[in-house]
C-alpha cells in the first residue's frame, strides 16, 4: 500500500473512532504510533495542558520518549513547551546547533543523550485556544517536508477535534472536565503499567502492550483495565503478556 492509501486509511480510521464512544488514552496513543509510520520519524508524543494549564504528557510512541517529555515538563522548558506557550509548530530544530536550543539547552542536551538529533512540535489548536502539542523526534538529522507538516498538522488537528468533540454549550466546563479525566486516567495507567513490569520482571513498553491489547480483546475502555489492577479486582496472571 503506498503512503497516500495508508493516509487515507488512517484518517478514515480516526473518523470513524469519533463516531463512537472511544478511549481517548487509547485514541491518542494510536496518534502517535501512526506519526511514527507516516512520517518516517523515531518517536512521537503528545502534551496536554490540565486545569491549571501546566501541559503534562498524555501518550507516547514509546517509554523513551516518555521520559523525554517528562524531562521537558520537568524543567519547564523545549520546543513543545514553547509549541503551546505560542500557538506556532517549531520545527527542524538540531539537537547539534547551539543557536536553534539557546532557549532550552538542558532539554537538547538530555535529548542528545536519549539518542535523538531532531524535533518538531506542532501546536493542537482550536482556533485561538491551545490545549497542547504533538511532539516528534527523529534519531538522525533531518527535516520535513512541507507534505510532512500538512499531515502532522492534520494528525494534530484531528486529535484535539477528539478530545473536544464532547463539548457543550459550557465548553470550558466540558473541555476542562474531559482533559482532567484523560490526565488522571494517564495515571492510573501508568500506575497499572508498573504493577505488570514489576510482577512480570520486564519492562514497561512490553507490560504497555500487553495492558492495550488484553482491553482491546476484552472490548473494555484501557483505563477501567488498569483501574481494576491497581486495586486488586483483577486477577493479573489473566492477561497474556506475549
Amino acid at each position: 500500500m503506498n503512503r497516500e492509501a495508508r493516509v487515507l486509511e488512517v484518517v478514515v480510521e480516526a473518523v470513524d473512532t469519533l463516531l463512537d464512544e472511544y478511549d481517548v488514552i487509547d485514541f491518542l496513543q494510536r496518534l502517535c504510533e501512526r506519526c511514527v509510520e507516516l512520517l518516517d520519524v523515531s518517536a512521537a508524543g503528545v502534551m496536554l495542558v490540565d486545569d491549571s494549564d501546566t501541559l503534562q504528557l498524555v501518550a507516547a510512541s514509546d517509554e523513551h520518549t516518555r521520559l523525554l517529555e517528562l524531562f521537558a515538563l520537568q524543567h519547564d522548558e523545549g520546543p513543545c513547551v514553547e509549541c503551546h506557550r505560542t500557538g506556532r509548530p517549531r520545527l527542524n530544530v538540531d539537537f547539534n546547533n547551539p543557536a536553534a536550543t539557546a532557549g532550552f539547552p538542558a532539554f537538547a542536551a538530555r535529548a542528545r543523550h536519549a539518542g535523538y538529533a531532531t524535533t518538531h512540535a506542532l501546536p493542537m489548536r482550536l482556533r485561538e485556544e491551545v490545549i497542547g502539542a504533538l511532539n516528534l523526534f527523529h534519531r538522525h538529522r533531518r527535516t520535513l517536508t512541507p507534505a510532512d507538516v500538512r499531515l502532522a498538522q492534520t494528525l494534530a488537528d484531528v486529535a484535539t477535534i477528539a478530545i473536544l468533540q464532547q463539548r457543550t454549550i459550557d465548553r470550558q466546563s466540558v473541555e476542562h472536565a474531559q482533559l482532567e479525566a484523560a490526565l488522571s486516567s494517564r495515571i492510573t495507567i501508568e500506575q497499572a503499567k508498573g504493577i505488570l513490569a514489576e510482577r512480570w520482571q520486564t519492562d514497561l513498553d512490553t507490560a504497555f502492550t500487553a495492558l492495550r491489547r488484553h482491553a482491546r480483546s476484552h472490548r473494555i475502555k484501557l483505563s477501567d483495565l488498569a483501574a481494576q489492577i491497581t486495586s486488586a479486582s483483577l486477577d493479573t496472571d489473566s492477561i497474556d503478556r506475549t
